[in-house]
């Protein structure tokens, strides 16, 4: 069987900077190339990440080093030519030296994965064990249109892919026992974890090119710390060991499963993949502190005492949520260390540095991509995948600049909006006898309303970009947006109204489940005026701007004329 080495073949899609068709280029084209590159081209959102971790990061970090220090970060993203011509040097000895390593069904040593690894019965799984869009095993749905004894031909280069999504966010639970696992039982092996990634809110910064991408992924890391990447630890067994990180690339190349892929020839002589092996990998206990892709959360120790600190845990993205709702956490500062709060990523964090000592300039156009996976029935199976992405200004991430405030103000606004036209709702069903909408059932009225306000944050942000540290240009913005929100806020509220059955008039009165005490009344009214006094609690500077407005139109109309007095009435009383 032919060999496919990924450094060679063409196995990765990308994009060219400035539009065009994307093409298809091996590894050491793509790093040579990476400025001419706008990114990567994917089948599926979380496999970015993986490719990635798993291969162009370790490979760089590797053969060229790890950005040092903050100035040599800086001085790297400064190249506007991609890699200088002794870094693709050090690229190519790296791959000369290695190649052997990449290739993906090479019989000692296969990228990635374990030759020889067999069941006691050689039994195999078809190649959409590793797919995470393809049904398999139990579930396969009654009706589909294939099942497990359909064959899935995977070409090498979508194989590639799609084993190393396997080792960054594969599913967790029971996994196949192999010869030469000496913790195999009774077949099987248990209480695997999902993938690395899979436990984390997985945020990936991007620049203007491939190779901005790169070097913002980076982080600052000495080369005592880096470690080496999976392909130097080879070949790899069947063993494996709960363990910690051995250096960064360690962490980034971990081999979360024991996997094989078994290629075949087609009756056309093309290599397909459509049987595989899959079995526990070695587990990464604890999560490795170095941990560049994720933001933090602290929280409240499991063990109460005066010298236990809170928990530094990474912060999962939520389902159906924007990135932008997150703000929150992707411009908190490092190193606070009090009950509940947050940690950004180390890689933005490194980012405003940059941008503080006058390396990356105010309007730097960074993106920032989310990636996270949702399991359910004990992580053994996935449920949805989580993918956004933001542009974020550079200034935001300064915590005392005003584009900071003014981004933390409108997520939060356009949430309590969201929390307004949802108690109007449940004000409106209770005047009409109903229960409001549980939380956690059905689509809420400020669900879709933050749906239609997403666009115009995301229009926001790129807005607070462009203005930079103009603090009047960024108050015309936040004063726009308020009358934009304001707008979209009320047509949502007049949907219900409207909407509302004429019962709604009258109302009810209600006492409050477990209360004794004066009934509450809902009606219709009621239900308005509150909406109307929270919209404007929430939105104070269109509030300020519309009674400015109306005291301006009064002043211009003149005092009004006072009324003839009634005969006989005292005017002094």
């Amino acid at each position: 069987m032919p060999g496919y080495n990924l450094v060679d073949e063409p196995w990765l899609m990308v994009r060219p900077v400035g539009g065009g068709p994307p093409v298809k280029l091996g590894v050491a084209e793509v790093l040579a190339r990476a400025h001419e590159l706008e990114g990567l081209v994917v089948e599926f959102s979380t496999q970015l990440p993986a490719v990635l971790r798993q291969v162009l990061l370790p490979v760089v970090a590797h053969a060229t080093g790890a950005p040092a220090t903050l100035r040599s970060k800086g001085d790297r993203l400064a190249q506007k030519d991609g890699f200088t011509q002794d870094e693709l040097d050090r690229l190519q000895a790296h791959f000369d030296k290695y190649r052997a390593k990449f290739d993906l069904f090479d019989p000692v040593s296969p990228f990635a994965q374990v030759a020889g690894l067999r069941t006691a019965k050689d039994e195999t799984k078809g190649s959409a064990a590793l797919v995470a869009t393809a049904a398999s095993g139990n579930n396969v749905p009654l009706f589909a249109n294939r099942s497990d004894a359909d064959p899935l031909d995977l070409t090498p280069a979508q194989a590639a892919h799609w084993l190393l999504y396997a080792h960054c966010w594969d599913t967790a639970a029971i996994k196949t026992g192999v010869v030469g696992d000496d913790q195999v039982k009774a077949g099987k092996t248990t209480g695997n974890p999902t993938g690395p990634l899979g436990q984390l809110g997985v945020i990936v910064p991007t620049g203007r090119n491939l190779y901005e991408t790169l070097l913002l992924n980076l982080p600052v890391t000495p080369p005592e710390v880096l470690g080496v990447p999976q392909w130097m630890r080879g070949p790899h067994r069947p063993v494996w060991e709960p363990r910690k990180a051995e250096g960064l690339l360690d962490l980034w190349t971990w081999q979360a499963r024991r996997i094989r892929l078994i290629p075949h020839q087609d009756e056309t002589g093309r290599q397909r993949v459509a049987r595989v092996v899959v079995s526990a990998g070695d587990r990464l206990t604890p999560m490795s502190e170095r941990e560049p892709h994720t933001a933090w959360t602290f929280t409240a120790p499991a063990k109460k005492s005066a010298s236990a600190l809170p928990e530094r845990r990474p912060r999962r993205h939520t389902q159906g949520k924007a990135a932008w709702r997150g703000l929150d956490a992707l411009l908190a500062p490092t190193r606070q260390s009090s009950d509940g709060a947050f940690e950004t990523s180390v890689l933005l964090d490194e980012v405003s540095a940059l941008r503080e000592d006058g390396r990356l300039p105010a309007d730097y156009p960074l993106q920032v991509e989310t990636f996270g996976m949702v399991y359910g029935t004990q992580s053994a199976i996935v449920e949805d995948v989580i993918h956004d992405a933001i542009p974020l200004p550079l200034l935001a991430l300064h915590q005392d600049s005003e584009a900071h405030q003014l981004l933390l103000d409108v997520a939060e606004q356009a949430e309590r909006l969201a929390k307004a036209v949802n108690n109007l709702s449940a004000d409106l069903r209770r005047a009409a006898g109903a229960d409001p909408i549980p939380w956690d059932k059905g689509q809420r009225p400020g669900d879709l309303l933050l749906h239609t306000l997403d666009p115009l944050v995301r229009r926001l942000l790129a807005g607070v970009r462009d203005a930079g540290a103009d603090d009047e240009v960024l108050e015309r913005g936040r004063l726009a947006w308020e009358e934009v929100a304001h707008r979209l806020a009320r047509d949502a509220a007049n949907e219900l109204l409207l909407a509302a059955p004429a019962a709604t008039f009258a109302g009810r009165s209600v006492t409050p489940a477990g209360k004794s005490g004066k009934p509450l009344t809902y009606n219709l009214g009621t239900a308005g005026a509150n909406f109307r006094r929270r919209l404007d609690e929430i939105l104070p500077r269109h509030a300020d701007a519309v009674r400015e407005a109306a005291a301006a139109r009064a002043a211009e109309a003149g005092p009004a004329l006072e009324p003839d007095p009634v005969p006989g009435a005292d005017l002094d009383d």
